[in-house]
């Protein structure tokens, strides 16, 4: 039996990728504010993902669509929060996380 090193690496890549938005995500939710969030950066990110998305479902490779369509769910997200007015962010967080 051998080892497939490139499917390893790219669970791994994909897993830290949608891994790591989820702590952005729930700290907006939890502290309902982006201050400090840049609008202009997420605007790409959120492009990069769709456009990774989009190449993945051309080239019929769904190990890049999955975590890449994944992402750009959580960056859609955070664009729209970063977006909305802050009284908008405290409503949607509010409605996902209500304080007790």
């Amino acid at each position: 039996m051998t080892i497939d090193w490139v499917s390893i690496v790219g669970t791994i890549g994909a897993c830290a990728s949608v891994a790591s938005f989820t702590p952005q995500a729930w700290k907006i939710i939890r502290e309902r504010s982006t201050k400090g969030l840049s609008l202009a950066m997420f605007a790409l990110t959120t492009l990069a993902f769709a456009a990774w998305t989009t190449f993945g479902v051309l080239k019929g490779e769904w190990t890049l669509v999955i975590p890449n369509a994944i992402c750009l769910c959580f960056a859609l997200f955070i664009l729209g929060m970063i977006a909305l007015p802050q009284r908008k962010t405290e409503e949607v967080a509010e409605a996902i996380d209500p304080v007790e």
